[in-house]
């Protein structure tokens, strides 16, 4: 029995062997990115991107002159395109269910494209919205009626 414990030490010459390197974790990259260097490039971005995640209520066509509500709203954007922050520059208070479902839907429409060069972005959209229910972005508005 001695014998065999001692060949089981001199075996491994005494020292346990070191444990295998830890795994390399690296972080998920973007599925969306934008190669945009400022923030008003990356509004074109940011406009398109909730364009396609809202196509059915984009108003088509040139808005009527009057509108529902215009609000100007600031979106941050991480590194991966997450909404970080929503804040109103000039909110449509008069239509406070408005400001709900422009919060909602620019959240809703995450992960932005991520601001790769940029690596976080500020940016600033005004909306446009009608009375239906359905808007434009004043980045790829088609402009309003005069009657």
């Amino acid at each position: 029995m001695a014998r065999r414990m001692m060949s089981a030490a001199g075996a491994g010459g005494g020292a346990a062997a070191p444990p295998p390197p830890a795994p390399v974790s690296r972080a998920p990259l973007p599925t969306l990115v934008s190669q945009a260097a400022t923030p008003q490039d990356y509004r074109k971005d940011g406009a398109r991107h909730l364009y396609q995640h809202n196509s059915h209520r984009i108003y088509k066509g040139q808005m009527p002159p009057l509108l529902h509500a215009v609000g100007v709203l600031q979106v941050e954007v991480d590194h991966m395109g997450a909404v970080q922050q929503v804040s109103w520059m000039r909110a449509p208070s008069h239509a406070p269910d408005v400001m709900r479902e422009i919060e909602r839907t620019v959240r809703a429409a995450a992960p932005f494209p991520a601001p790769v060069r940029m690596g976080r972005v500020t940016y600033t959209e005004v909306w446009l919205w009608d009375k239906s229910g359905q808007f434009q972005l004043d980045t790829l508005t088609e402009g309003q009626r005069n009657r």
